[in-house]
């Protein structure tokens, strides 16, 4: 029997959709049947990756209300339910609170990662979710649709020099069970993924990158490696899949615990 929310013939939306986890994600529920938005601000990777999935691209800022609005809005014109919303846009600082030199943390910058990570996070789920209530229920219980959210180990226990990027990711956290309880009236589950270290464009490549993520890996238990971006998106389908899985934090991080520094 397949679950209610089963993705053949249903429209997706993906912020951060055009690398790594983001597309990991958008090729998955692409090889489900599921027609995908992508949302990223790179237009020519996210184009790209279109074309290879039959999707859409959506040139999307999510820390901008509109520019959200117009990636949902294209994801409701596919000519499918939107059932599925997936927020993986991210962007990582590192700081310490005050400085060796005595210089207090930039606002600026803390600013700009609450706004890409917290905020960009809450616009993409209230507007997507809005949308998904315009549909008609999926199941007999009136689900409608899932909004998965995309936080971080760091945003349990960070690390030094991640105070802006820890606190980004706690406040999406500590959004999923009220959100979840605000989107029940309108049948859309809210579960958030903390990944770990996983293994994406963004260590780079060469001689030297390898000799970081071995570091990397270090505190890892088991498997005594760095997860994939597909591990991420088959622990997105999952969830999807699940309809019984709500109000969920999951850590994916291979029992790591992360020491200070």
């Amino acid at each position: 029997m397949l679950p209610a929310m089963h993705l053949n013939g249903t429209a997706a939306i993906v912020s951060g959709g055009a690398s790594g986890l983001g597309e990991a994600t958008v090729r998955d529920l692409s090889a489900a049947g599921c027609k995908v938005v992508i949302a990223d601000l790179n237009e020519a990777r996210g184009a790209e990756l279109a074309k290879e999935v039959d999707g859409v691209f959506a040139r999307t800022d999510v820390a901008d209300e509109q520019s959200v609005a117009e990636a949902v809005a294209a994801a409701e014109q596919l000519g499918a339910p939107l059932r599925v919303a997936v927020s993986c846009a991210g962007i990582g600082w590192a700081a310490r609170t005050v400085g060796r030199d005595g210089t207090p943390h930039d606002l600026a910058t803390y600013r700009k990662v609450i706004d890409v990570n917290l905020i960009g996070t809450f616009n993409v789920m209230r507007i997507a979710a809005a949308a998904i209530a315009r549909t008609e229920p999926a199941d007999a219980d009136g689900q409608r649709g899932v909004v998965i959210n995309t936080a971080s180990v760091a945003g349990i226990e960070g690390q030094t020099g991640q105070v802006a990027y820890s606190a980004s990711k706690g406040g999406i956290i500590g959004m999923t069970v009220p959100a979840a309880r605000d989107l029940a009236a309108i049948g859309v589950r809210v579960n958030t993924i903390c990944p770990g270290i996983i293994d994406t464009p963004i260590y780079g490549a060469g001689p030297g990158s390898e000799e970081f993520k071995a570091r990397l890996v270090a505190p890892i238990v088991f498997p005594k490696r760095m997860g994939t971006a597909a591990e991420f998106a088959n622990l997105v389908r999952a969830l999807i899949d699940n309809d019984y899985m709500n109000a969920e934090v999951i850590r994916f991080d291979a029992g790591i615990r992360f020491q200070p520094k």
